[in-house]
């Protein structure tokens, strides 16, 4: 025990006795083992989880966990996860969420959960197509994408994860690669502290329907000069020789090479994720060589759960009424005999 007096718990404590029945090679495997290595770092008790899904590959999730949990319907994932966070305010909830699940039938309530504010984690697996129904494109299916909907190139305009949320003023924006667990379990746990909505994007690569999307960032042979992890109040600096970083030139975020042009470390941004202005988060979020991974944006804020705690007490603070009772009896009351 510790001296908080929760047990001490290992990733096996938190592994169901499912069969995890994934395609073999998906990143899936891997988000779901980075997230029961990182909630023994959450020093909170193991009956406190809850994690809620809709309907997809991702979606299997709850059934992994030994946890609490809701495989619900297609979308309605943010809707089953506001009504427990509502219920229970102690309790941390988690989303397990596809592209399709949360960006398409379940659009609205992806961008009402970010609005509001709810205090739930939403891991958002964006493998940029429909893998349980084998292969149709998704709402962040590139243009030009074949898939067995579009079997001559898709033609409609992508969503941008990142884009969405921070335009729906989410205060926690994430990105990591799907492969890339030690980043994810840092991810996950400070997700976890943040008070709010935390949305957590991640590159999850579909092998047998989208193989190979974001080899471009994530191959070993480019992820160095392709991938720029952000941590607050570190200069934006990444590279194979860690010597090419980010500088703002006019309205446009600019790589340049440290050393070259008179361009010294002084002179790379330095990343704010707590700034109230979401401007340079977003041009982050859009950033699209290097992709920009790790804590985006975690601006702290009231959450809705905090905000109707808050009037309830003013409410029931200024009402004539103790109980329940009180408010049958008072006013014109009649006795039936």
């Amino acid at each position: 025990m510790t001296d908080t007096n929760k047990p001490v718990y290992t990733f096996k404590d938190f592994a169901s006795d499912q069969e995890v029945r994934w395609c073999p090679g998906c990143d899936d495997y891997v988000v779901l083992r980075s997230i029961q290595k990182a909630l023994p770092l959450m020093n909170r008790k193991k009956e406190d989880f809850v994690f809620v899904s809709g309907i997809g590959c991702s979606s299997r999730f709850p059934y992994y966990m030994d946890t609490y949990g809701i495989h619900g319907i297609h979308g309605r994932a943010a809707a089953l996860a506001t009504g427990i966070k509502l219920a229970n305010h102690d309790l941390s909830v988690w989303i397990a969420t596809g592209d399709g699940d949360s960006l398409a039938i379940g659009g609205n309530h992806f961008i009402h959960l970010i609005r509001r504010n709810i205090d739930v984690n939403l891991i958002l697996f964006n493998n940029e197509i429909y893998g349980l129904t084998k292969g149709q494109f998704s709402p962040t299916s590139l243009i030009g994408q074949k898939t067995k909907s579009s079997p001559f190139g898709n033609i409609q305009p992508p969503f941008h994860p990142g884009e969405l949320a921070i335009g729906s003023g989410s205060k926690f924006f994430a990105r990591v690669a799907g492969g890339d667990t030690k980043l994810q379990q840092r991810i996950f746990v400070e997700a976890e502290k943040f008070e709010g909505a935390a949305i957590i994007e991640v590159m999850q690569n579909c092998v047998i329907f989208n193989d190979g999307a974001y080899d471009k960032y994530t191959d070993k042979a480019v992820k160095s000069d392709a991938q720029l992890r952000v941590e607050h109040g570190k200069p934006m600096i990444f590279g194979k020789e860690n010597n090419k970083g980010l500088v703002l030139e006019g309205l446009k975020l600019k790589v340049v090479t440290i050393g070259e042009n008179g361009v010294t470390e002084g002179d790379i941004l330095v990343h704010n994720a707590i700034d109230p202005d979401p401007t340079l988060h977003l041009m982050l979020a859009r950033l699209e060589m290097p992709i920009v991974v790790g804590v985006i944006r975690a601006v702290p804020g009231k959450t809705v759960d905090e905000l109707c705690n808050l009037r309830l007490a003013e409410t029931r603070a200024k009402s004539p009424f103790k109980s329940v009772n009180d408010l049958f009896a008072s006013g014109e009351t009649y006795e039936v005999k």
